[in-house]
Formats: structure tokens, sequence, C-alpha cells
């Protein structure tokens, strides 16, 4: 085997008193793919600084191979201000590096990245600083490259181009990244940074959750091996601590080694407890919009758009940065008035929102601070309140944590505090605008979960193609031009409807939709809306029968003659609340009979 181009030798690296590396020894070569994975506060970030030259190991070494070079993109890259963009690119190369050739080669990255190289780099948005960003990591044509989440702020398009670029990619790649799409399109092997150590598996990330299935399973037989030894060592203590105290003292050293060891294990078997807390009430429509038009100056934003969003809908928004997803979601909401059209909202709607830039975050708050703004310990939830510990416990925050300002967590910490503070509010609507930046794997895995459980309806703006495979019941599609399609499914179904009838149109010898759009409306494709009605049909039986069954047990609630003497307002108000689910039921029946109704009709016609 060639040498290495990074080596790292018993690398230990303590930060804030936890011991991050714990005696890593790891190789590079320039075959490598790497997808390096790991909960947030694994360490992932500070390896990659290890291994870029970054941060001086405490004990242990790192090796650069003859000659390589290694060019290295952080999770908050900074960018100086007062530049020419392609300034700051060429800033990536060394000063006899920076002639005309590579100029022509910074422009011609940034102009991949729809930049413009003669702008001043002062107030760049987030998404474009990582284009910037990594366009200065590419521009060296390096030996090495290690990207902490670079897919962070960056549409589709971008997303897609990245791809395409690093599979031509002649040197070695570590990827950090929480988008598992793109982690298969690119490695081909996967460390997993767990409790200070690393396991190395030698196939793309495809394989990862198998993999570490496996290990967490060795682990648990591990744990109850050890647990069964350590009642043993107990037992025979106890029996003759006195009398052979010389050979105790040796058994009593193995029998703390043993406690350690289990308390290793126990410590990296914890995840994220995530849980939203609902709010009853509301009817079956939650969001009713016909003929929605936005512009903004000459721009239109939205042109003609019609849905209607049902209760536990789960509604996907896609669109390059800049297209108008936010202020679609705004107009939704009602927090923006159209230029023409109307927008009909649910009765009794209570909106949790997680909003990307994380806005409701004081930085100078401790999370203690903003869990309990009006002080004492305990978080409010709708069955009653948790000790702020143990809450911010279940999101796998540090005792020590809890007091610390805000400004000092990682991106991943502050997301993780955003979802805690946002589902501690009892809600019906949940609004989420990029709520996968930042993390971890295993984090978005349980959130995904968590979503699927959840009894109200979702709005997720979403670059994270697996995510929204997973979570969402339709894909709303905003392409800059004002127009907005919706299609049933997730981020794969899109693409699969979308080629459809643009393969029909081509074997014709006509312009596919996304040209015919430039001239006037497209056609909409059958396809699409079959597939809607039955994904709408599927459910609502279950739902009329689970909302019947409640309207039952409430009536026989109400006919306890004692009800009322002993609780006149809880009376009245149970009385409203059936009357409330009679509408709704109502309003699922009459649904249901419509969309039958337009089945029937398409099955016919």
């Amino acid at each position: 085997m060639s040498q290495p181009l990074i080596s790292i030798r018993s690398a230990a690296l303590n930060l804030g008193g936890r011991q991050i590396l714990d005696g890593i020894d790891l190789d590079i070569q320039r075959e490598d793919r790497v997808c390096l994975v790991g909960r947030n506060g694994a360490g992932k970030s500070s390896l990659m600084r290890v291994m870029a030259g970054r941060v001086e190991l405490d004990s242990g070494s790192r090796t650069l191979g003859n000659r390589a070079l290694v060019s290295y993109l952080p999770q908050e890259p900074e960018i100086p201000a007062g530049m020419k963009l392609c300034e700051v690119v060429l800033d990536g190369l060394p000063a006899l590096q920076r002639d005309e050739s590579n100029l022509y080669r910074a422009r011609d990255l940034l102009e991949s990245f729809e930049m413009d190289s003669g702008r001043d780099s002062t107030r760049l948005s987030g998404g474009e600083q990582r284009r910037v960003s990594l366009a200065r990591a590419l521009v060296s044509s390096p030996d090495v490259l290690l990207l902490d989440e670079p897919t962070n702020h960056l549409d589709l398009p971008a997303i897609e181009w990245l791809e395409a670029r690093l599979r031509e990619f002649a040197g070695a790649i570590v990827l950090v990244s929480h988008d598992r799409r793109f982690l298969s399109a690119i490695g081909n092997a996967t460390w997993w940074l767990d409790r200070g150590t690393i396991r190395v598996n030698r196939q793309g990330y495809d394989h990862f959750e198998d993999w570490r299935d496996e290990l967490l399973q060795a682990e648990e037989r591990e744990l109850e091996r050890l647990a069964q030894k350590i009642r043993a060592e107990q037992h025979w203590l106890h029996r003759g601590v006195t009398a052979r105290r010389r050979r105790n003292q040796g058994r009593l050293g193995r029998l703390g080694e043993l406690r350690a060891a289990r308390g290793k294990l126990l410590r990296g078997n914890r995840g994220v407890a995530l849980r939203a807390e609902h709010r009853e009430g509301g009817g079956a429509l939650v969001i009713e919009a016909r003929d929605l038009v936005r512009s903004f100056g000459d721009h239109r934003i939205v042109d003609g758009f019609s849905t209607r969003i049902m209760r536990q809908d789960r509604v996907g928004f896609i669109g390059r940065n800049g297209t108008g997803k936010t202020t679609l979601l705004r107009l939704l909401l009602g927090e923006l008035e159209p230029d023409s059209g109307d927008v009909r909202m649910g009765t009794n709607l209570v909106i949790a929102r997680f909003d990307q830039h994380r806005s409701e975050l004081d930085e100078s708050l401790t999370p203690w601070q903003l869990l309990c703004p009006d002080g004492g310990d305990k978080v409010v939830l709708a069955g009653g309140s948790r000790h702020v510990v143990g809450y911010l416990g279940d999101f796998l925050f540090r005792d020590e944590q809890v007091r610390t300002p805000i400004r000092a967590l990682s991106g991943g910490e502050r997301s993780r505090l955003l979802l805690a503070k946002i589902l501690a509010q009892p809600s019906n609507l949940l609004v989420l605008d990029e709520p996968t930046n930042d993390l971890d794997i295993e984090t978005l895995e349980i959130l995904e979960e968590m979503l699927a459980d959840y009894r109200g309806t979702v709005l997720i703006v979403s670059h994270d193609r697996a995510f929204l495979d997973a979570v969402v019941t339709s894909t709303v599609v905003l392409d800059g031009s004002g127009r907005v399609e919706e299609f049933a499914g997730g981020f794969s179904d899109w693409l699969a409807q979308r080629s459809i009838p643009a393969e029909a149109d081509r074997q014709r010898g006509k312009a596919p939709p996304a040209a015919i759009a430039k001239e006037g409306a497209a056609p909409v494709p059958r396809a699409r809306i079959d597939r809607k009605l039955e994904r709408e049909l599927e459910r609502l039986p279950g739902r009329i029968e689970a909302l019947s069954l409640r309207i039952g047990e409430d009536e026989a609630r109400l006919l306890d003659p004692e009800l009322y003497n002993r609780d006149p307002d809880g009376f009245l108000a149970l009385s409203r609340e059936i009357e409330e689910r009679k509408a709704e039921l109502d309003e699922l029946e009459t649904r249901w009979l419509e969309l039958e109704e337009q089945r029937e009709t398409m099955e016919r016609g």
C-alpha cells in the first residue's frame, strides 16, 4: 500500500474536560471517500480540525504524506468582508499560485455556483457563504478534501452539482454531513466516531445502519455479560472482605474496571427523546388556498396556486434558494396578504415554528433561562411539568450545559435546543423551516419517527431528500418563475412523477413541462392526481373511525347524571368539544364522498 496522505496515531484530545479522542489511529489513502458520522458533540468537527492541522493533539501524532495538499471546509466558514468573491476564492491558494490561470478557475467555480465573481463579499447569506467557501476549498485541486457539513444552506440544484463534482474529484475526501442521500452518493467507507474511538466499515453509507445496529446489539450482549460478572464479583467480595483482604484488593480493582466499562457502554446507548405536545381541537381542514398570486415588484413569486391541507397532512416545500418558499409559507399562514386569491384557515390552530435562523434563541441566555422564562426550574408541558435539567437531558444536554450561554453551543446543540423549546409548546400545526441543518443522523431518524406519530399537521421546508422521502405526504415545488405545483409523496415521488410527462413529451417531439411553463400553464399529469387521491382516500376511513369512537366515548361521559353537578364548566366544555368533533366528522365524511366521486370519474374516463 502507498504512503497515506494523512496518518493519525494514538490521537488523544480533551476539550472542556471531555475526552473527545481517545487513542485513535487512522490513515487516509488517495482512493478514500470517507463518511465520518457520529452524534452531535461526539467530536467529528474536532477530528476534522486535527486532520486539517488546525488543532494540536494532547498526545499522539499527525503525519502528512510527502507534499500532500489538504483543503478544509469548516462547518461555520468565515468570509472576509470587503473583497471581491474571486479574491476570496484565490485566498485559498498560496500567494505564488494566485495567477491568471487560477483566477480563471476561481471565476469558473463561482459561476458553477451561480455567484458573480466581481461581487463584494460583504453581507452574504448563509448559503452564499457556503458556496464561496466550497469554491475556495476546490480551487487548489487538493490531494485531500475535508468537508464539514458542505450541504448546509445549499439548495437542491447546488447539492446535486456538488455531488457530481465530488464524484469526479481525483483526491481523497473525508465528509461530515447529515444529508444521507449525499453521503450515499459520495462515500465508499464509513468511520463512526463514538465515545472517543473510531470504528471503520469499508463500505459506503448505505450499509451503515445495519452495521451500526449489529455493533449495538453486540454491545447489549456485552452489557449483560458485564452485569453478570459484576454480580458474581460482588457476591464473592461480600463473603470474605476481611479474611482475604490482600486478594480482595485486586478483585475490588477489577470490579471497579468492570463498572467503568459498563458505564461507558451505557452512556453510548442513550439517545434523544423527542415528543411533540399535541393541542386538541381544530377541524379537519387546516388551510385552503385558492388562486394565490403574489409579486415583489416585477418578480412574480406565486402565480395562481391552490391547495387544500387537511389535518395530519405532512407537506414539504422545495425549490432553489430565493424561489419564494418562505413567502409561500407566510401566505398560507396568513402572515402575508396575497395580491389576489384567498386563504381560509381552520379553526383553533395553534402553531409551533422552527426557524432555520434560530431567531427565537437569545444567545445571552442559558438553556435553563430559555425554557423557564418566568423563573423556577420547571418546564411546563401539556401533561404537567418536568424539571428543566431532566427535560434537557432528553435532548442530550449535559448537566453543565444547562447553565452555559447559548452562544457557546454548537450548531447541532442549538438546533436541538430550539426543538426542545417548540416541542414543549402544545400545538396542532408544526412549521419546520430547514429543521435538519446541523442535526446528527441519529437525531434525524428520531425526528422522523416523532413526526410520523404527531397527530397534527406539519409544513416542512427542507433540502434533505431522504428526510422528505421519510416524512412528507405531498411535495410543493417552486420553480422561481411563479409556477408552483403540488405532487403526491416525497422527493423521489416528485422525481418519478416529473419524469413521466417529460418522457412522454420527448417521445412525441414536444417540449417538456419546464419549457411549456415559459409559454403558459402546463397540463396537470393525471398520475399525480390519481396518487394524491389514493393517499388521501387511504387515510380518511381510519380518521373517520377514530373520530367516531372519540365522539362515542365523550357522549358516554356526558350521560353521567352527576357530571353537571360536580363540574358544570367541564360539562359545558365537553358539550362544545362534542359539537366541534361532530362538525369535523361531517367535513371528513363529505370530503371522503367528494374524493370517492372524483376517483370513480377518473376511472371511467
